[in-house]
């Protein structure tokens, strides 16, 4: 049997954040359910040796024709979902409550006569209210005890609420504090039902209000000086966010809506639709939309909504989409025509739907960052955009060797520039090179120097300093193997391009044009790609060539001219970084937390030497002495 399971993703496909992932088979029946506080690591055991897997292992990853997953914030939300899913498929790989692996809840009983609040695992008890379930016992008992600091209702068992009843003593956890003692009369039962509600309340929605009206009490309090209260209810405050931050991804019971979440780009979005019913999520979709020119967010709200729903598929009462379009009330009429009754389109701000919102979010930004790294590792799909470059440029040959350029710079100071390289329509990072650029007037100068000394290398006769590399007379006086490493390194910044992109529209491609003119270098296509239309300029011409919006060509482009940008802004950052320090490291009485502290202020060592006297010294911690000192040696 072979180990290579068809369907095993990338490594770098897999998020290393926690979720809940999914097996499936040919007819798409989820075969197993799992979650893991990183996808990555937990993922990657089913995909070892088959031969090393146990034997239901290997016969489910087998059997299995695909896999996937959904992430979510933490583990304790891979921990509800993974339950969720269970109990909603029915895996026939998932061990489901048996050896006493129930899930426990949190109940209420509200039917005795002083309610209480217990763990137990045992459904049905008459007049309780249930909430959970719970991933772990502790975490039931972490949930009772932050709330039992807002809301101290009774815990203690029926023989020992009796017994108190009887001596009229409250039991030890109204002694200290954890319970009102309806038992003992300390508090009537009418009143400790009122405390049981607000419980149960609070449990059920997840309210703000409630927080919101403690902090006021907590505020008024401090200011009539009552600080005993006001520190009671800071507590309360502190257990309620405590409980709030505890349970992202369940909502309230009676919650049944359809969230959308979007994360796109230039050329394509991803869409998740989390399916919520009865406050729990019950399906997730996903899919990919190739996006046209200029489509605006209400267009694609529309292309959404006819993908997600038909006669078929009827919409909810309520959809939560990350902003309105700007034909709302228009979609919202043809959505309750569809479902036949009122269809509310809502926008997420704030509360327990915004922050599911923000987890369909890092779900949809890891779809994109997945399709962008599929279909450029795509081989049928590399070779495609090579011939289409190859076309749309009418190159005499496909651009095997592609080389971008990008200048990057601060209010004109630290100007550096950047050079990638992919070959075969792959990045070939070994061979990028970073530019340090000492004086320039605009882009189109920077250009024009960093393409002079990178085509200078193109010339037989010539052997310049590499980019990167150190003077001839540092290079005499290292070992030889560094020598040997720095020779290796020119060699294959030799290696002559077959294209060459600049960052940029005509004025950048008429100055790349100036420099592979002197630099007599021949044989080199090129060519700009401006960012406002992603249009493609070339030498001479005075109109652009536009590529397909969800055509391979475009795509490989972008993705060189990003990389670049990424590249030539990472280097410009330490630079900045690295200038300020080095020269104001050089004053003395300027230590690290100070010259952090003028760097925030002014930005860059250019704007701190125009500076004067006065304004260094406003700068927190820096006296008019050293202000002096550091005025004196900047303008040395």
């Amino acid at each position: 049997m072979s180990d290579a399971l068809s369907y095993r993703p990338r490594t770098g496909e897999i998020p290393t954040t926690p979720g809940v992932y999914r097996f499936r088979d040919a007819t798409g029946r989820i075969l197993y359910v799992g979650k893991a506080k990183n996808l990555r690591a937990r993922l990657s055991n089913y995909f070892a040796p088959l031969s090393s897997l146990h034997d239901r292992t290997r016969r489910m990853v087998t059997t299995a024709t695909g896999v996937e997953w959904t992430v979510v914030g933490t583990e304790v939300e891979a921990l509800q979902l993974e339950w969720m899913w269970i109990n909603e498929f029915d895996p026939p790989f998932n061990v489901q409550f048996k050896d006493d692996k129930s899930y426990p809840y949190l109940a209420v009983t509200l039917g005795d006569e002083a309610p209480r609040a217990l763990v137990t695992r045992t459904e049905g008890i008459k007049g309780a209210r249930y909430f959970g379930p719970y991933p772990k016992v502790w975490a039931v008992h972490e949930t009772i005890e932050l709330m039992l600091k807002a809301f101290p209702i009774r815990t203690c068992n029926n023989a020992n609420y009796k017994r108190a009843t009887q001596s009229g003593k409250p039991c030890f956890a109204g002694q200290i504090g954890r319970c009102f003692g309806p038992c003992s009369g300390l508090v009537s039962i009418e009143d400790h039902r009122k405390i049981v509600n607000k419980f149960v309340s609070f449990m059920g929605s997840h309210d703000k209000k409630l927080i919101n009206e403690l902090t006021q009490e907590m505020k008024d309090a401090a200011a009539a000086q009552q600080y005993e209260i006001a520190a009671k209810r800071r507590d309360q405050v502190r257990a309620l966010n405590a409980v709030l931050e505890k349970s992202a991804v369940v909502l309230r019971d009676n919650v049944d809506i359809d969230l959308f979440a979007v994360e796109q780009d230039e050329l394509a979005a991803a869409v998740q639709l989390f399916i919520v019913r009865g406050g729990r999520i019950r399906g997730v979709r996903g899919w990919m939309v190739d996006k046209e020119l200029d489509v605006t967010m209400s267009e694609l709200i529309d292309s959404m909504m006819q993908t997600a729903y038909n006669h078929d598929t009827r919409p909810p009462r309520e959809i939560v989409l990350p902003e309105l379009p700007d034909d709302a009330e228009a979609l919202e009429a043809s959505l309750a025509e569809l479902a036949g009754r009122k269809v509310r389109l809502v926008a997420a701000q704030r509360g327990e739907k915004a922050a599911l919102l923000v987890t369909a979010t890092n779900n949809a930004k890891q779809a994109l960052m997945l399709y962008k790294t599929r279909r450029s590792s795509d081989f049928v799909a590399r070779s495609k955009a090579l011939e289409d470059i190859q076309d749309a440029l009418e190159m005499p040959a496909a651009p095997l060797r592609m080389e971008c350029y990008d200048v990057s710079h601060l209010s004109g100071t630290n100007i550096v520039a950047s050079m990638v390289v992919f070959e075969d329509g792959l990045p070939r990072k070994d061979e990028y090179r970073r530019f340090n650029i000492p004086e320039s007037s605009d882009d189109t100068d920077s250009i024009y120097q960093i393409l002079t000394r990178r085509l200078a290398y193109l010339k037989p006769e010539s052997a310049p300093a590499d980019a990167a590399g150190p003077a001839p007379s540092v290079v005499a006086a290292v070992d030889p193997t560094d020598i040997a490493q720095i020779e290796h390194k020119r060699a294959k910044f030799k290696y002559q391009p077959n294209l060459l992109i600049v960052d940029g529209g005509q004025p950048q491609v008429a100055a790349a044009k100036r420099a592979l003119a002197e630099s007599g270098v021949t044989g080199i296509q090129l060519c700009g790609i401006a960012k406002r239309l992603e249009e493609i300029w070339l030498p001479d011409s005075d109109y652009p060539v536009i590529l397909p919006r969800n055509s391979d060509a475009l795509f490989l482009i972008q993705r060189i001219r990003d990389e670049a940008h990424r590249f030539a802004i990472t280097h410009q950052r330490i630079r900045r970084k690295k200038d300020i320090s080095s020269i104001l490291g050089e004053i003395a009485g300027l230590g690290p937390a100070r010259v952090k502290v003028l760097l925030q202020h002014f930005g860059s060592v250019a704007r701190l030497r125009v500076a004067s006297v006065a304004e260094i010294a406003d700068v927190r911690g820096i006296g008019p002495v050293l202000a002096e000192s550091i005025h004196a040696h900047l303008r040395a």
